[in-house]
């Protein structure tokens, strides 16, 4: 599916606000509302719109900790990597995992309630021999910028 500027609208307005009415989306990207709701529900079943969800401010609930990290595995066949994944996509804390060229082979954001913790479930991924040679951790001190939506027509002009 081809997507055109008015697809890119709709999808730059959803992801700055996935709750906005259909109404007022119609009218910020210039089209009546049934129309409207069908290009979103075409975006939808098409897998261009895979989820909606809120941005939880954690500082609000507590205490957390960001980590980066940069992990080796031992092995490079096929079934380590998917070995390595099952066991990653168990963890609560893992935000984000990124197979990655370089010096390493995956980075991963943890979000954890502090150091102990990440550092126990640090311990036990390498209790349960999948693979990982070493680790680097990066705690993040401050998060200057974080961005929740990009900018899809100057990225993908239609």
């Amino acid at each position: 599916m081809k997507l055109d500027r008015i697809d890119l609208r709709i999808l730059s307005e959803l992801q700055k606000n996935g709750r906005i009415s259909n109404v007022e989306l119609a009218g910020l990207v210039n089209l009546s509302p049934s129309p409207c709701l069908m290009r979103v529900r075409r975006l939808q079943s098409e897998g261009f719109i895979t989820n909606y969800s809120a941005q939880i401010d954690l500082s609000k609930l507590g205490q957390t900790l960001t980590v980066f990290t940069e992990i080796t595995l031992k092995n490079h066949h096929p079934i380590d990597f998917n070995r390595f994944v099952a066991a990653i996509e168990t963890v609560d804390g893992v935000m984000e995992c990124y197979l990655i060229s370089g010096g390493y082979d995956y980075l991963i954001k943890f979000v954890m309630p502090g150091i102990v913790q990440y550092q126990a479930t640090m311990e036990r991924l390498m209790k349960m021999d999948i693979g990982i040679e070493k680790y680097f951790s990066f705690v993040v001190l401050k998060a200057p910028l974080i961005r929740t939506h990009l900018p899809l027509d100057k990225m993908f002009p239609a």
